[in-house]
């Protein structure tokens, strides 16, 4: 028997709130700038990993004035450990900038001038108005783009279109928690490799004929 989507929009919302009754936003943060460069070092890499930069990064800048001022060389040294440090580095310095002479130093709150600053795209932006702004967004980077196919959610090509099927299928009011609580259970319980139907209990719940992948 096939379930339908809307079955198993019911379903995951009611698994996913008794695993996940509270989420924490994984990034450490104090304020909106923070947040907005630790998403951005975040690209290709671990939370735990940027979480462990952060705080030496925010020690030498904790302010979009304090990094635009911190030369380029310092920040990519920093956060090195995190991967593409060269364009991070000169991302991070580029938005402080602007941020600072465009938007008074303060985070745009809209998702035009979010996207139009140097290395952020859409998922960065719609991760900082949802948890920093509390705007409904539904960030999907590849990890939510995999659910969603996995559980028959979407057969998007790529984010963009996984993000508008979500959107469809889940109440506005639920994308902001949503978000993390997808990001939880795929890595607590349906992961990209070593998947076990045994352990997975969406994707047992929601078992076909053809099985999951």
């Amino acid at each position: 028997m096939v379930i339908s989507k809307d079955r198993k929009v019911k379903d995951i919302v009611n698994i996913l709130e008794k695993l996940y009754p509270k989420t924490p936003i994984p990034l450490k943060h104090k304020d909106p700038f923070t947040l907005l460069v630790a998403v951005v070092l975040s690209a290709q890499c671990t939370d735990e990993r940027v979480n462990q930069i952060t705080p030496i990064l925010f020690d030498s800048a904790d302010t979009p004035l304090k990094m635009s001022r911190l030369p380029i060389a310092k920040i990519e040294k920093i956060i090195r450990p995190c991967g593409l440090s060269p364009q991070k580095s000169k991302a991070i310095s580029g938005l402080s900038k602007i941020i600072v002479n465009k938007h008074n130093s303060k985070v745009p709150k809209n998702f035009k001038d979010l996207e139009n600053l140097p290395g952020v795209g859409h998922k960065t932006a719609s991760v900082v108005m949802s948890q920093a702004f509390g705007y409904p967004a539904f960030p999907v980077d590849t990890h939510i783009h995999r659910l969603a196919w996995r559980w028959g959610l979407s057969t998007g090509k790529n984010v963009e279109k996984t993000e508008k099927d979500l959107k469809r299928l889940f109440p506005e009011s639920k994308w902001n928690k949503l978000h993390l609580q997808i990001i939880f259970y795929g890595r607590e319980y349906c992961p990209a490799r070593g998947h076990n139907l045994e352990v997975c209990i969406i994707c047992s719940k929601f078992r076909r004929k053809e099985g999951f992948k």
